[in-house]
């Protein structure tokens, strides 16, 4: 389990670059953009496939799991936009991010799964470090903003309920990752010729940081979550994605587009004991194997 739950962080890890390389990707509407990186993020589950082709069995599924998966990938996406268009982006990104602190409460409900006292305030202490790092130009929820709000809301339920139906249907193999990628890029394509208009990457750079979305925060990430959250610490993994936040802010300040402020270390500190707290069981089972 422990080295499942590893697999699944580092897709937080790879989620922290999520904001440079859109930052560097120019001016690329979303939904184009999401139609051009989940379809380079398919690549690495056709590759596998091309190399064993006897595995394409496994990607007969019953209906309610493309259902789960496509909904979970396009919904969070589709939804995600629809709020930063429809709301301030600092208000949306904070009631989204409710995702982690979601997979956290709703792993009660699952079979097996024990939640502790210790998960649930380590929820909140990533929450508040969040809350921190989102809120620094300011937070002000406002009425008129409401169906921003409400779309917000529904997506930090869309993830966090495919993480955790990904957990209840265990048995699905992480290569069907690569078909809800290719529908993702597929539907994200409709909603960009409805929606917006065409502006392609501008430099060799811009190009690169589309590559870079693809092949990571909007492609490997997506198997090794899948991976994690169906062999994993789920409890674990969700009080540890309120990293992403803290480590995408450190990764622009690395690369110059922000700076360091007192906000960013408390962020750290509130988000580090959330997840010690989060972890307080197996750091006592593994001190109490210790010889």
């Amino acid at each position: 389990m422990k080295s499942a739950t590893f697999i699944g962080f580092t897709a937080v890890l790879m989620w922290a670059l999520l904001a440079l390389f859109t930052a560097a990707s120019g001016s690329v509407p979303p939904f184009q953009l999401s139609a051009m990186t989940f379809a380079i993020g398919s690549l690495p589950g056709i590759v596998v496939l091309i190399a064993r082709p006897e595995r394409l069995v496994l990607l007969k599924q019953p209906f309610i799991v493309w259902l789960i998966g496509i909904g979970g990938l396009f919904g969070y996406h589709f939804l995600y936009f629809t709020a930063l268009r429809n709301a301030p982006a600092a208000d949306a990104s904070l009631i989204a991010y409710l995702w982690p602190l979601f997979i956290v409460l709703g792993s009660a409900l699952l079979p097996g799964e024990r939640l502790g006292w210790h998960h649930i305030v380590g929820g909140l202490l990533g929450l508040a470090g969040s809350v921190l790092i989102v809120s620094r130009n300011g937070v002000q929820l406002d009425g008129a903003y409401v169906f921003g709000y409400l779309a917000a809301f529904a997506c930090a339920f869309f993830w966090s309920g495919y993480s955790l139906l990904s957990r209840r249907f265990g048995q699905v193999p992480t290569e069907a990752v690569t078909a809800f990628c290719m529908a993702t890029s597929f539907l994200s394509l409709i909603s960009h010729l409805a929606l917006e208009t065409t502006v392609w990457p501008q430099t060799g750079g811009e190009w690169l940081a589309v590559l870079g979305l693809g092949l990571m925060p909007v492609g490997l990430a997506f198997y090794t979550w899948d991976y994690g959250v169906k062999r994993g610490n789920i409890q674990l993994l969700g009080v540890s994605s309120y990293a992403a936040p803290l480590l995408s802010v450190l990764v622009l300040i690395a690369a110059g587009f922000s700076e360091l402020t007192w906000r960013i270390g408390g962020a750290a500190l509130l988000i580090t004991l959330g997840a010690l707290l989060a972890a307080k069981d197996m750091l006592l089972r593994r001190r109490r194997m210790a010889p």
